[in-house]
């Protein structure tokens, strides 16, 4: 599955915002040609708010256990809770296997899960994770504004 096609899916939800940074923005050079997606009603980006999902094209200087400095490579990040993320992962995995869901390298214990390249095995619960996601992130601002 292409990253644009999941940000294709993702932004037909209700409420959405994809931030992609790109080159000349404001935005860190580091983050360019990343997406970070959020629910923003408002069309603007929550300044307390971490997204529910990103998606990264790149290593991080804090994170290269993915290897996605590899052409062709870029991994789906996607907040799940900390109860379903065990249920989810495959401990057994090489950290740069693709399509296969991993605890994420940095923020797993606060219930993060991805997977470099969705394909055959990932693609369809990538996107029904997402859309979790996302209702979870909308119950949380529409709690909060109660």
């Amino acid at each position: 599955m292409e990253m644009q096609k999941i940000i294709e899916t993702v932004r037909g939800l209700d409420g959405v915002l994809i931030v992609e940074p790109e080159a000349g923005s404001d935005f860190p050079e580091l983050s360019w040609g990343d997406a970070y997606l959020y629910y923003a009603p408002d069309g603007r980006m929550p300044e307390r708010t971490q997204p529910y999902g990103t998606i990264i094209t790149k290593d991080y200087p804090d994170d290269t256990s993915s290897a996605l400095d590899a052409p062709g490579r870029f991994r789906v990040n996607i907040h799940v809770g900390r109860a379903q993320t065990e249920s989810i992962v495959d401990a057994d995995a090489d950290p740069t296997e693709a399509d296969v869901f991993h605890r994420h390298p940095l923020y797993g214990m606060s219930g993060w899960v991805c997977v470099i390249n969705p394909a055959e095995r990932t693609a369809d619960a990538v996107l029904t994770l997402l859309r979790e996601a996302h209702e979870a992130a909308r119950s949380r601002i529409e709690r909060r504004a109660r």
